[in-house]
C-alpha cells in the first residue's frame, strides 16, 4: 500500500463521526511522574479507555460502517485474533446484526476470550499461535462462504487513524511518538494522520524482540516469517509480516525499537505506579522503547500509545508482585 492509498483529512474526519457514535475521544494526559521517568515531557495517549480497552474497536466500527454504505453487509463474519481485534469485530458485528466467528489460538488471554464471548462472539480455539489460527480462519471462511474480515485493511484504517488525528491535534508540540506493531494498523495509521494533518512529529516503530517479523521483513524489503516467543506482548506476537503494511512502514517510520519481555514488564509496571493505568504487554511496548531511547529524547516532546489495557489479572498480578529496577 502507497503513502497515497492512506485514509485522508476528510476519510478521518468522516470516520471520527462514526466512532463517535459509539464513543467519544479517548483522552491524552500529560502525566508528571512519567514525564519524570523519562526525563521530559511526556504524554500518554488512553486508548485503554475504549469501550473495549483497545484502539482495535476504531477499525471495526469503520470496516462495518464502509461495508453497510456499499450494501454490502454479509450474512456472517470471520477472523483471527489475539483478542483486542476480535472484541473490535465482535463488537461491530453486534451492532450490524451479523453473526461472528473468531478464531483465537489455544492458550490465549482467558479474560480476552471471555469478552468476546460477551459480545456474542462464537469463539474457536486452534493452532498454537495467530498465524495458524488465522489460516484457519481464512480455511473456515471459505468453507462457510463467509467474509472473513482481515487484520489489516484500508477500512480499518481510516477507523484507527481517528486516535491519531486526536493525539497530534490535541498536542501539536509533539516531537516523537511511539506506537506498537502487531499487524500494523496502529503505526499505519499514525502515518496516515501524521500526513493528513502535515505534523512534524517523527514516528517510531516498537516490536517485540520475541517477534521480528516486522523488522526482519522491512530490512528485506519483503515478508520474512519469524519465530514467535513473547509471553507478555501478545498484541504484538505476529509470526508472518502484512505485506500491504511493509511499503506504508518503510517510507513512514524513523526507525524500529526491540522491547524484551523483561522491559515490557517494567514499563507495565511502570504505567501502573506513575498513571494507575493497567496495561496490557502491546500497551506498555511504547513505554519500554521510550526509555530504551531515554537520552536522546531530551529537551523533546514525547508521545506514547497505551494501546490497550486488556491483560488477565493472574498475569498483571505477577507483574506489579515482580521486583523491578
Amino acid at each position: 500500500m502507497p503513502l497515497r492509498s492512506l485514509p485522508t483529512l476528510s476519510d478521518i474526519e468522516a470516520a471520527a463521526q462514526v466512532v463517535y457514535r459509539a464513543f467519544p475521544p479517548t483522552p491524552q494526559y500529560r502525566w508528571g511522574l512519567l514525564s519524570e521517568r523519562l526525563g521530559t515531557d511526556c504524554w500518554l495517549k488512553h486508548e485503554n479507555h475504549t469501550p473495549v480497552g483497545a484502539f482495535k474497536i476504531r477499525g471495526g466500527l469503520t470496516y462495518f460502517d464502509q461495508l453497510a454504505q456499499r450494501g454490502n453487509l454479509p450474512r456472517e463474519v470471520i477472523s483471527a485474533t489475539r483478542g483486542n481485534h476480535g472484541q473490535s469485530i465482535g463488537w461491530a458485528a453486534r451492532q450490524h446484526g451479523v453473526p461472528c466467528t473468531i478464531v483465537v489460538p489455544r492458550g490465549n488471554s482467558v479474560e480476552k476470550n471471555a469478552a468476546m464471548r460477551a459480545l456474542g462472539v462464537q469463539l474457536i480455539e486452534h493452532g498454537d499461535d495467530f498465524q495458524a489460527a488465522r489460516e484457519h480462519a481464512l480455511q473456515r471462511a471459505a468453507e462457510r462462504g463467509a467474509h472473513m474480515v482481515p487484520s489489516f485493511h484500508t477500512d480499518l484504517l481510516r477507523g484507527v487513524s481517528t486516535y491519531w488525528w486526536e493525539f497530534l491535534r490535541a498536542v501539536p508540540t509533539l516531537d516523537v511518538v511511539y506506537v506498537p506493531i502487531g499487524q500494523g494498523s496502529g503505526a499505519c495509521s499514525a502515518i496516515a494522520a501524521k500526513q493528513a494533518l502535515g505534523h512534524r512529529a517523527r514516528i517510531v516503530g516498537v516490536i517485540s524482540a520475541h517477534a521480528t517479523t516486522y523488522a526482519d521483513s522491512l530490512a528485506a524489503g519483503r515478508v520474512v516469517e519469524a519465530p514467535v516467543s513473547t509471553v507478555l506482548a501478545d498484541g504484538m506476537a505476529c509470526r508472518v509480516a502484512d505485506a500491504a503494511a511493509l511499503p506504508v512502514l518503510a517510507q513512514g517510520l524513523d526507525h524500529l525499537v526491540q522491547v524484551s519481555d523483561d522491559e515490557v514488564a517494567r514499563a507495565m509496571h511502570h504505567l501502573y505506579t506513575d498513571t494507575h493505568n493497567l496495561a496490557e504487554g502491546a500497551g506498555a511496548a511504547a513505554l519500554a522503547a521510550a526509555l530504551q531511547e531515554r537520552d536522546q529524547l531530551r529537551g523533546l516532546t514525547v508521545g506514547l500509545a497505551l494501546s490497550g489495557g486488556n491483560v488477565d489479572a493472574a498475569l498483571m498480578a505477577g507483574v506489579l508482585s515482580a521486583a523491578v529496577a
